[in-house]
């Protein structure tokens, strides 16, 4: 039913056929429910699932799972999710302690769920600082060279002090300054053929003068038509004026300045300086200088750093140990109630004299455990699952000892052992 290997020698002398069938409960949204769905089967309206293997005389053998014929695959993934067998010779992990830690999470739920998710979480960033004040500690001597080639780069670039852009705009500037005369000229002409000549020579009147004798014209004309457009001319005689009145500007500040030539190219030198240590660009140079000032904050080896990093990690140390010590009670008081619980299911299966004990107690922290923390003057072990070692300790008969459950069960009383564990 398990999906395992179909063997004719299951067929009873004389049959045809041999069959075993099982209903099992499954989820709406679990495992076993979409292997159900994505196999083409149904599920029950009453949450469960019928599964059939046969195995004809001949060896052949056929799988059915909700009604519909299916590989014997999916007969094996669903067994996978609903069924456990044990067995004198299983593999059991009942016998690592991990398993019998997660055996009492499970059973107590939320009550330790929920104080060993907030101590996960301050444990993370317990870590995170520990690691941090470790390496600045360590690597003071190679942080305080990095720190030191990065305040000389932050104090080359601050002494410059670029603004964003200013390359750019330097360039430009420099091209005007470069080519005054020629720019002189052609604003020049630019003015003389919009604004007329500066002597008033009325050969050559300009835009505005030609626009203005169009102006007096058709404002004398008989025809509307030709009156008409009149304040058109207008309009393009007043933006006319504003634009010769601009170039007039740019002329008579179109100094030649060889001074200022000469101020502005030695500040683009200073930034080619720049450009060519740090970046591409003085707006790359900029994003270098942010962020080395991050990394530099970073790397702060100074006692006043080591002393908060070495604060905060006790802080969080504090708090740390305050979340152990609720996993822990929880812990113990769910060990209490299982071992009942399960010593009282031992009974029923031919073990009545067993007697089932769960201790939890701190482990240790050995010599030189980065991950130690002192939880009432002993320094313990802070795992990932808190600072708790959780054993099985079975009496097998009144009078005996307890023992580790690996010790004191035989094979097959340990498979009764974890029968009652999952039952429970």
């Amino acid at each position: 039913l398990s999906g395992g290997r179909a063997e004719a020698s299951k067929v009873r002398n004389g049959m045809l056929k041999a069959f075993v069938e099982g209903r099992f409960t499954v989820g709406k949204d679990d495992a076993a429910a979409r292997i159900v769905t994505d196999s083409g089967a149904d599920v029950d309206e009453d949450g469960s699932v019928i599964a059939l293997r046969t195995v004809a005389a001949d060896g052949r053998s056929r799988a059915h799972l909700g009604g519909r014929s299916v590989p014997v695959g999916v007969l094996a993934e669903l067994s996978e999710q609903v069924i456990a067998v044990h067995g004198q010779n299983d593999q059991l992990r009942l016998l690592r302690p991990a398993e019998q830690r997660a055996v009492i999470d499970r059973f107590a739920g939320e009550d330790v769920g929920g104080p060993l998710a907030r101590y996960r979480q301050v444990r993370e960033e317990w870590l995170a600082v520990l690691t941090e004040l470790s390496e600045r500690s360590n690597r003071s001597r190679e942080m305080a060279q990095q720190a030191d080639l990065l305040k000389h780069g932050l104090n080359e670039i601050d002494a410059v002090a670029p603004e964003p852009g200013e390359d750019v705009e330097l360039t430009e500037q420099i091209k005007r300054l470069a080519a005054v005369d020629e720019l002189r000229a052609m604003a020049t002409e630019s003015h003389a053929a919009v604004s007329g000549a500066q002597d008033g020579d009325p050969d050559a009147p300009g835009a505005l003068g030609l626009i203005g004798e169009a102006v007096r014209r058709l404002a004398s004309a008989e025809d509307s038509a030709l009156r008409d457009l009149v304040p058109r001319l207008e309009e393009a005689s007043t933006l006319l004026s504003d634009v010769g009145a601009e170039l007039g500007s740019y002329v008579e500040n179109l100094d030649a300045d060889p001074a200022l030539l000469e101020k502005v190219l030695a500040r683009q030198a200073d930034l080619k300086r720049l450009t060519r240590k740090y970046a591409a660009d003085v707006d790359g140079v900029l994003a270098w200088a942010e962020d080395a000032r991050r990394r530099l904050e970073s790397m702060d080896t100074s006692e006043e750093a080591l002393a908060g990093l070495a604060l905060r990690r006790d802080e969080l140390a504090v708090q740390l140990v305050a979340h152990a010590t609720e996993v822990s009670a929880a812990r113990g008081k769910a060990a209490a109630e299982l071992a009942t619980a399960i010593t009282k299911e031992l009974s029923g299966l031919a073990m009545g004299q067993a007697e089932l004990e769960i201790t939890v107690e701190q482990r240790p922290a050995e010599h030189g455990d980065r991950q130690a923390l002192a939880i009432d003057g002993h320094a313990v072990h802070a795992g990932p699952d808190g600072v708790d070692e959780v054993e099985l300790l079975l009496r097998a008969h009144n009078g005996a000892p307890p023992l580790p459950v690996h010790k004191a069960a035989s094979g097959g009383e340990l498979s009764r052992v974890m029968l009652a564990i999952e039952v429970v």
